[in-house]
C-alpha cells in the first residue's frame, strides 16, 4: 500500500442506494478507497426537507461534520441544533447524532478518526412531529 492516496469522493459508489434512501440521500464513503487505517471521510447530500430515518453513534470514533452548503438541523443526544453553511460539528464517541435538511437541502463532509466498523444505527431517533 502506498503512503498516500488521491480519490475523488464524487467518483465513489453512492451507498444510499443500498439503504433504499436514494434519491433523498447521497452518501459516498472514502475510508476504504483511500486505504485509511484510522481516518475516514464521507460526502453526504440530503434533499430539501429530508430527515435521515435513523441516528447513529460510534463506540470509539470521534467525528467532525462540515456543512458545505444549505442548512438544516442535527439532533445530538437529546438536543436539536440548527446548522448552516461552514458550521463544524464535533461529536464525541458514544454520543448519538442524526441530520435533517432545511428547505434548500444539506450538503456535508464527515471526518472520522478511530476504528471503522463501530457504528450503531438507531431507529426512531427523532421525536415524533
Amino acid at each position: 500500500m502506498s503512503d498516500y492516496a488521491i480519490v475523488n469522493l464524487k467518483d465513489l459508489d453512492d451507498s444510499a442506494g443500498r439503504l433504499n434512501l436514494s434519491p433523498s440521500l447521497e452518501a459516498r464513503f472514502g475510508r476504504d478507497a483511500l486505504g485509511g487505517e484510522r481516518a475516514g471521510i464521507s460526502y453526504q447530500r440530503l434533499s430539501p426537507n429530508f430527515r435521515l430515518p435513523f441516528g447513529h453513534r460510534h463506540a470509539r470514533q470521534e467525528e467532525l461534520y462540515v456543512i458545505l452548503s444549505g442548512s438544516g438541523r442535527t439532533k445530538v443526544g437529546d438536543e436539536i441544533r440548527e446548522l448552516r453553511q461552514w458550521d463544524v460539528l464535533r461529536v464525541a464517541p458514544g454520543l448519538a447524532r442524526g441530520f435533517e435538511a432545511g428547505p434548500v437541502g444539506l450538503e456535508l463532509l464527515a471526518f472520522g478518526a478511530g476504528e471503522s466498523g463501530d457504528a450503531e444505527l438507531l431507529d426512531d431517533f427523532w421525536p415524533a412531529d
